[in-house]
């Protein structure tokens, strides 16, 4: 972290602003990940303690929004995509942000311990740790490889919803946490590609910065195949099926072959067009894991009334 004094405070917060401090949109992937972990797990919960679950879980993932929005309002005034954060634009001041977080990391790793059970909380002050201090203030701003180790961070929800529900881990909750965990890289170096001055201006060592276009387009192929396999490990556990599994089998075979064609390409190819097909996987890549997670639950779904599992 530095210097954040150059950045503006010019106008009074709003509701809003403090919405977009928690990170609505990663939240949006938190919650939803985290309640299909929940509901495919082998034993049921009482609906409102589930819905209590869900909701500390949320509240633990926009902390970590928070803290990370504290901690790097310094490069994300540099950035294009990022300039309109509230602790950038000066609605909301770093050290509240900082306040902020760390006041609902705490209340909802308690609450979830009370509500459910102490692996689903350490669970959650873990991914909390993990997100803010690991990724946020060790491996983004120090090696090409924070987007690899720092995926682990939004891949522990489901682990978490499944714990919640059955006080363990199993063989299919940690499938369900490598799934997002080798979605990450694929999905944010495609951005990378296309918005690399943006990282580059603000000195954050993304794969494109330090490496080049040539070998992030190599190491996305190489985890789009790592993808594949996980994906299709998951649908032969207890919460797979046939009809995960066809589901799953076309999408990964797709999110290849866009890879393939990401690989092939030159940076001159990627100029001329305006990386359309780098634009292609990344848009692609945001459907990916809300339709294999949804077919979990649809698989789930199915073996309640017989028609699925294996």
């Amino acid at each position: 972290m530095t210097d954040i004094s150059s950045i503006p405070q010019d106008r009074e917060a709003g509701f809003g602003d403090y919405v977009a401090l928690l990170k609505p949109r990663v939240m949006s992937l938190v919650v939803f990940t985290a309640l299909v972990g929940m509901l495919v797990a082998p034993v049921g919960i009482n609906p409102f303690v589930g819905m209590v679950a869900i909701l500390f879980i949320a509240i633990g993932g926009g902390a970590s929004g928070a803290l990370n929005m504290w901690w790097d309002a310094d490069i994300d005034a540099k950035m294009r995509r990022t300039q309109k954060r509230p602790t950038v634009t000066g609605a909301v001041p770093a050290e509240e942000a900082k306040v902020l977080g760390f006041a609902l990391s705490g209340i909802s790793v308690i609450m979830l311990f009370l509500a459910t059970n102490w692996v689903a909380a350490a669970l959650l002050a873990f991914t909390i740790f993990f997100y803010v201090v690991i990724y946020t203030m060790w491996l983004k701003r120090w090696t090409p490889q924070n987007i690899v180790i720092g995926g682990a961070a939004g891949a522990f929800p489901p682990m978490i919803g499944w714990a919640a529900v059955t006080g363990d881990i199993s063989v299919a909750s940690v499938l369900m946490f490598a799934l997002t965990f080798a979605w990450t890289p694929p999905h944010f170096w495609s951005l990378a590609l296309f918005v690399k001055s943006d990282y580059k201006d603000a000195g954050v060592p993304m794969l494109t910065v330090t490496h080049g276009r040539k070998v992030t387009r190599n190491h996305i192929l190489g985890y789009s195949f790592v993808l594949g396999l996980v994906a299709i490990a998951l649908g032969l556990t207890s919460v797979g099926g046939p009809t995960y599994m066809a589901v799953a089998v076309a999408m990964n075979l797709w999110f290849i072959k866009l890879a393939i064609d990401v690989f092939r390409r030159t940076d001159a190819d990627s100029e001329a067009d305006g990386h359309l097909v780098e634009r292609k996987l990344f848009k692609f890549s945001l459907l990916y894991l809300f339709v294999h997670f949804g077919m979990l639950l649809v698989e789930h779904t199915l073996t309640t009334f017989g028609l699925g599992g294996w």
